[in-house]
This record gives C-alpha cells, sequence and structure tokens, in this order.
C-alpha cells in the first residue's frame, strides 16, 4: 500500500511477512523431509563437488584439457564414494558376525546390571523392560537391519554418483553464467563465500578428522577392542557431525572393550577417547579452523538437530555446509541484514578473513587519503 505526501509503505505488514516466511519454511521442510532419500543425495553431490571444482581450475591452469580435468575430478568423486560405501558394508558385515561370539558376555553384564538395579529397588518388570531393547538379540536384529537397508539403498548410491557426475561437468560454466547475470552481482558473492566456507570447513574438518581416526584406531588395537578399523571409520565419519559426533564415536567401541575386556578396558576407551578428541577436536582443530565459517556454535548446534530431523543421518553430517547455504542465500546477498549476519557468526561478528579484508580496505582507503589531506591543507578542519 502506499502511503500520503508521496512515500511508500511496505507492501505487506512486517507480522504477515513473518507469518508467511515461516508457513514457506515449514512447507519446505516436509517437502524435504518426505523426499529426503532424492534430496539427502542430491545435497550430498552438491557439497562434494563444491569441494572439488577448485581442483578442475588448477589442473586447466596447468595446460591439462577442461574434459580431462574434469574426468580426473569425477573419478576422485565418484571413487571415494564407492571406497567408502564399500568400506561401510563390510564393516557392519563383519560387526554382525562378531557380536554373537560375545553373546555370553553381554548377558552376564546385563545380569549384573539387573542385579544392580534391582538392589536399587527398582521393580524386576520395568529393568526387563529397560534392557530389553539392548539386548544381544535385538542389537543383532537391528544391525542386520541396518546392513539390508544399506544394500537397498543401491539406487540412493546410483543417483548420487549421476548427479555428482553432472554436476561436476555443469560447474565448469557456472561462475561465468552467474557473473554474466545483470543484478546477480551480490549473490554471486554469496554463493562464492558459501563455496570458499564449504571447502575450507569439510578439507579441514577430514584432515583432522582422519588424524582423529587414525589415533583412535590405535589406541583401540592396543587396548585389543575388536574391529578397532570400524571404529576409526565411524571417528572419521562423527567428526563431521558438531558438538555431538565425539559422544556417537564413543559409544559403540566403548561397549565392546566392556564385553571383551572388562570394565577396565571399556574405561581406558574413554579415557583415551576423551584425551585425544579433546586435544585434536578441541584445542588445535578450531586454531586452523576458527569461526571462518560464519557460525555460532549454537547455530552449528541447531542445525544439526534440525538438518537429522529433515535428512536423517547424512543430514547431521551435512548440517553445517547446508546452513552455509541457506544463510548465503537468505541473508548473504541482503545488503540490509547485516545485524543478521553478525548474530549469525556468533561472538566474533564474521570470519577472520572477512574482518581482515574489511581492514586492509580501510588501512587502503587511509593511504590514499592522506597525501590529498597534506595537497590541500585548506581542506583541513581546526
Amino acid at each position: 500500500m502506499t502511503g500520503g505526501g508521496g512515500g511508500s509503505g511496505r507492501a505487506l505488514p512486517l507480522w504477515l511477512l513473518a507469518v508467511l516466511g515461516v508457513a514457506g519454511t515449514a512447507v519446505a521442510l516436509w517437502g524435504m523431509r518426505t523426499y529426503s532419500g532424492l534430496v539427502a543425495p542430491v545435497l550430498l553431490a552438491l557439497v562434494l563437488v563444491v569441494v572439488v571444482h577448485p581442483l578442475i581450475g588448477a589442473l586447466v591452469r596447468r595446460g591439462m584439457r577442461t574434459g580431462l580435468a574434469i574426468g580426473i575430478a569425477v573419478v576422485l568423486v565418484e571413487g571415494g564414494l564407492i571406497a567408502f560405501a564399500l568400506a561401510i558394508v563390510v564393516s557392519l558385515g563383519r560387526l554382525v558376525t562378531v557380536l554373537p561370539d560375545y553373546a555370553d558376555d553381554w548377558e552376564k553384564t546385563l545380569d549384573g546390571v539387573r542385579s544392580t538395579l534391582a538392589g536399587w529397588g527398582i521393580g524386576k518388570q520395568q529393568v526387563d523392560q529397560l534392557l530389553h531393547s539392548i539386548s544381544p538379540q535385538t542389537v543383532i536384529s537391528a544391525l542386520g537391519d541396518v546392513l539390508a537397508g544399506v544394500a537397498r539403498s543401491t539406487g540412493g548410491l546410483v543417483l548420487l554418483l549421476a548427479t555428482a557426475l553432472f554436476m561436476t561437468a555443469e560447474s565448469v560454466g557456472v561462475p561465468q553464467r552467474l557473473a554474466a547475470v545483470a543484478g546477480a552481482e551480490r549473490l554471486n558473492e554469496a554463493l562464492n563465500g558459501f563455496a570458499r566456507n564449504t571447502r575450507r570447513y569439510i578439507v579441514v574438518t577430514s584432515i583432522f578428522g582422519f588424524a582423529v581416526a587414525v589415533l583412535d584406531t590405535i589406541a583401540l588395537v592396543v587396548l585389543g577392542v575388536p574391529l578397532p578399523f570400524l571404529w576409526g571409520l565411524l571417528s572419521f565419519l562423527t567428526n563431521f557431525v558438531p558438538n555431538i559426533g565425539f559422544i556417537l564415536g564413543l559409544a559403540p567401541p566403548t561397549v565392546l572393550g566392556l564385553l571383551a575386556g572388562g570394565p577396565e578396558t571399556a574405561v581406558l576407551v574413554v579415557v583415551l577417547y576423551c584425551l585425544i578428541n579433546f586435544v585434536v577436536q578441541s584445542v588445535i582443530q578450531p586454531v586452523f579452523v576458527g569461526d571462518a565459517v560464519g557460525m555460532s556454535v549454537t547455530l552449528s548446534f541447531l542445525s544439526v538437530i534440525l538438518w537429522t530431523v529433515v535428512l536423517g543421518p547424512m543430514g547431521a553430517i551435512l548440517a553445517v555446509p547446508l546452513s552455509l547455504l541457506v544463510i548465503a542465500v537468505v541473508v548473504g546477498q541482503d545488503p540490509d541484514r547485516p545485524w543478521a549476519r553478525t548474530l549469525l557468526a556468533g561472538a566474533s561478528g564474521g570470519p577472520p578473513r572477512e574482518r581482515h579484508r574489511t581492514k586492509a580496505k580501510r588501512a587502503a582507503k587511509a593511504e590514499q587519503a592522506a597525501p590529498a589531506e597534506q595537497a590541500d591543507p585548506a581542506g583541513q578542519v581546526g
């Protein structure tokens, strides 16, 4: 609506815009959850292509033909995905075959827990209901269902591989096409920022995740915990889940350590995992990552919960990149929302590189202004 005096007001009231925005977001998330089997592989392919895209440009600048550079990038992405999927299937299969060997030890441990809970005055029926879900037969049956589900998800893997192939081939011309669109400068800048932050997050998290996985695997081999390489692979995966990934990766080897070596082994697993993950993930990794992705700790934690509900386990792994994409599209290209970028970035107020660039620009402007002031002293005030 247009106000009097030649001024123009809002086309819609602010409260109605807020309601429509919340409703639209809810519908979009519902749709993504309903079709998560299709959406999750496509989003994973997008993140992988964003990470590998600079490799194509680097190879072309060194004289390689564009088609061959794209082929190398495709082989790296799809070969890595296939190898990773095979490693997960083989590891889960080994776990299903190993767990029955510890069925008697598991039952003895559960009997000890029953006695302890009964000593605390908890009724037998309540104890049986509590422990039924963690009986050996129940866990083995659940793992069998998981392994069957992984085997049935071949269609999702094919979709992921095909999407990654086409996205990698198309990614070469995307920056030029965006730059040629009139009025898309801010969107182009926001998407470039999303790509840079996503690459830094994935690359640095992968490096430190690999270091944590190696150290955890060595510790489990020394302690004699069964299937140490499976738990090392799990440590690598859960390193991509902010805040709560460490707990997810700690529980299974602790349980097997309890069954294989008793309470002392389980305690040592917890202590070594805590030391390794605290030193690497809480002390060293933040020095390299910092707040470069421009997301507060609270936002990263909440994003894990949201995207896990929407996309399942894949959403937990992709939580930070997906949130970065949403921030870039919704907030990053809007010049009227600097306060939103500051709040979402947490206490630091934004990525260090962006702040450094801002300081450099201010210093350059000051240097340019200084000679002008010296040449025209009459223009100075006071």
